[in-house]
């Protein structure tokens, strides 16, 4: 038996003769006595092999389906039994051998696998030329029924299960893919085809009736001019995509026969079999990916089963990333579009802000920041983050903000913005709450005025790059304090230096694995310290150690820096919210009129202007029933004045009176009218407004 028939073992020894015609004497009897044997006669020289009637009934073929042709065997002997028996068979006549025998297997017409067995005699001529083979076959089936095929079956049972676990291994690890890379790193990995015994491979996505090849292993398996190409390209992946079954090629000759136009460009690949595969999802296809071999010929029915179970398993999981990518980014395109398009230019600061979505997820946060630049030389700052990750929280989100700059724009106190802000949450109807925090600064004398709803405290950092904690007083979460009704909340007052930088973040900046929040605040604190002064290479640093980490929540940064030489010197102005029977707001606002007056160039007259500040306010709070609201400012034009007004909600018109027998009461509008240069009253509405004028020297 030879080539085109089926294939075998190394070649084997039998008993010789002499003759040119006739078989060594002895052959057909050592091998023929009680067995199902044929013979053949192959003439090697035209290529005929002439069989009896026993060997016809060995292939289970009738004499009439047999022309004398070795290639007509092949509908008996599998492909790859086919191509191990001609390598048996080349070996012998090229090694000088005069026998060989073999093991193969036949399909009988009802389609049963038997083994049979050959042995083969070789006659040369005089220049040691083979010109014919007589031989026998048999049939081996019962021969090695029980040793033999036993062992074949556990080899192929064993095969089997490796074939399945590397399937379910990379089918596992697929369904932790979240974007389309982590899949090609995947298929890449050592626990992935190189177990299937693939040698490289190609992976391609269809976009718009094309194929975009995304991804090759080892590198240099692209052909030049392949990374787009039609979906009607005569490639065979472009073919699977077309008929969205597998093509398996089976040979070398096969691959370049059946695709000319590809062949010549993966030659140096060595290629002797590959497998394509359609990727496909909800009935329509997505991509192929393309397996590649060196050093295997043809495959198996189980083979080819487990081949097209990976590609459904990649399919999935590739569209699945698809979806995944898609909707992460409207996702981001939504919340980016509710965050400031820009960054004002703010005269007398410096400012960075940083936004960085969860590494872990496709939903988007409600986290936000923002600047509003406001009138006399300040500015305010915002930073909060919505409950939730999803889209609701996004939309919250953009409605707050735009509150928020709104409330603030309008001149209200940073207790009362926040206020409105909670109510105006609370309205929503909406199950979301919301942490925040508002600074607002003014540039020209660094005073700053701090609120807190529920967030994290900001930091602190100073020009020698120390880094501090900034401890603000706080209440409930916006739409918190409104609905358990309290909505007053404490402002804390601090001077920001030139040079000085105030840090305003969500806790995804701050949260730090297996650490509390205090741990993280203090790491957060020590790598601000050590970082760069440039507030943008900064803030590229901060977010960076939260891609380093993984972090799984969105993070918002805001940087603000009051610059030194060059400070905005105009009028300033700020205001103070003072409810009744609250001493700690009583407390900021003195507090706040301190640092405001020896920052306004007014140190001569600051106790003075403390003193009388304070008694408006005292005789505000004690002679009506609501509120004091504390507003400073810097008069120009003509003489520099600082003035104080009180506003309450009182119409009652003060008046002097003398000091009691106590000598404590009475004595307040006395103060005024003494120490100050100017002071009157005017009608607000309901209410009224105390205010009183002060001539301070000129800036510097």
């Amino acid at each position: 038996m030879g080539a085109g028939t089926g294939g075998g073992e190394e070649p084997g020894n039998a008993p010789g003769g002499e003759g040119p015609d006739d078989a060594p004497r002895g052959f057909l009897e050592a091998y023929g006595r009680g067995l199902r044997m044929g013979s053949f006669d192959w003439d090697l020289d035209t290529g005929l092999m002439a069989m009896d009637a026993q060997a016809h009934d060995v292939f289970d073929m009738r004499p009439d389906e047999y022309d004398d042709r070795p290639e007509t065997l092949a509908s008996r002997v599998p492909t790859d039994e086919g191509a191990r028996l001609d390598g048996v068979v080349s070996r012998a006549l090229k090694s000088g051998e005069e026998t060989y025998g073999t093991y193969f297997r036949i399909r009988t017409r009802s389609g049963e696998l038997r083994w049979t067995h050959t042995r083969g005699y070789i006659r040369r001529d005089e220049q040691g030329r083979p010109r014919r083979i007589v031989g026998i076959v048999r049939d081996a089936t019962d021969e090695l029924n029980d040793a033999t095929v036993h062992a074949e079956r556990e080899a192929r049972e064993a095969l089997r299960r490796r074939e399945t676990s590397v399937v379910q291994n990379t089918t596992a690890a697929l369904a932790h893919a979240r974007t389309v890379k982590d899949v090609i790193d995947v298929l890449r990995d050592n626990q992935g085809i190189e177990h299937l015994g693939a040698t490289s491979f190609v992976l391609g996505l269809v976009k718009g009736g094309r194929i975009h090849l995304l991804a090759e292993g080892p590198e240099g398996s692209f052909v030049p001019g392949t990374g787009i190409t039609p979906v009607d390209a005569p490639y065979p992946m472009s073919e699977t995509v077309r008929t969205l079954k597998p093509r398996f090629i089976e040979s070398a000759a096969e691959f370049a026969t059946s695709y000319p136009e590809l062949w010549p460009h993966i030659t140096h690949l060595e290629i002797s079999s590959a497998a394509y595969l359609p990727l496909i999802a909800q009935a329509r296809p997505i991509g192929a990916v393309g397996l590649l071999y060196h050093d295997r010929e043809g495959f198996t029915e189980s083979e080819r089963n487990v081949l097209v179970a990976l590609g459904s398993s990649i399919a999935q999981s590739l569209q699945r990333a698809m979806f995944y990518e898609m909707e992460k980014d409207l996702a981001q395109g939504l919340q980016q579009a509710m965050l400031p398009r820009t960054i004002p230019d703010v005269p007398g600061a410096d400012l960075a802000v940083r936004y960085r979505a969860a590494s872990l997820g496709r939903d988007i946060g409600g986290d936000w920041y923002d600047v509003i630049p406001l009138p006399g030389g300040r500015v305010g700052a915002v930073i909060g983050d919505v409950q939730g990750h999803d889209t609701h929280a996004a939309a919250v989100m953009g409605q707050l903000r735009i509150v928020l700059r709104a409330y603030a724009a309008e001149g209200h106190t940073p207790a009362t913005v926040m206020a409105r802000a909670s109510s105006f949450l609370h309205e929503l109807d909406t199950d979301r709450f919301a942490t925040c925090l508002y600074a607002e600064a003014d540039l020209s004398t660094g005073v700053v005025q701090l609120v807190r709803a529920g967030h994290l405290d900001p930091l602190l950092r100073l020009p020698d790059g120390s880094c501090r904690r900034l401890p603000v007083a706080g209440g409930l979460p916006l739409g918190l304090s409104a609905e358990f009704g309290r909505l007053t909340y404490p402002v804390t007052t601090a001077e920001l230096d030139p040079g000085q930088t105030l840090l305003l973040c969500t806790d995804g900046l701050v949260e730090q694995p297996g650490a509390d929040l205090d741990d993280g605040l203090r790491i957060l604190t020590s790598l601000i310290g050590t970082g760069p002064d440039d507030l943008d290479r900064l803030a590229d640093r901060l977010v960076a150690s939260v891609e380093a980490r993984d972090a799984e929540d969105d993070v918002a940064l805001l940087l603000l820096r009051r610059r030194g030489a060059g400070a905005v010197h105009s009028g300033g102005r700020l205001t103070e919210h003072v409810p009744p029977g609250d001493p700690e707001a009583l407390r900021a606002a003195r507090h706040m009129i301190r640092h405001a007056v020896r920052a306004w160039g007014a140190k001569g007259t600051a106790d003075e202007i403390e003193l009388v500040a304070d008694e408006m306010i005292t005789n505000a709070l004690m002679h009506t029933e609501g509120p004091a609201i504390v507003t400073l400012r810097v008069l120009t034009g003509g003489d520099r004045r600082l003035r104080v007004d009180v506003e309450d909600t009182s119409s009652a018109l003060p008046r002097r009176r003398e000091a009691g027998e106590d000598g404590v009461s009475g004595r307040g509008l006395l103060l005024v009218d003494q120490l100050a240069d100017r002071w009157g009253v005017e009608a607000r509405g309901g209410g009224k407004c105390v205010w009183c004028e002060f001539v301070v020297p000129a800036r510097e």
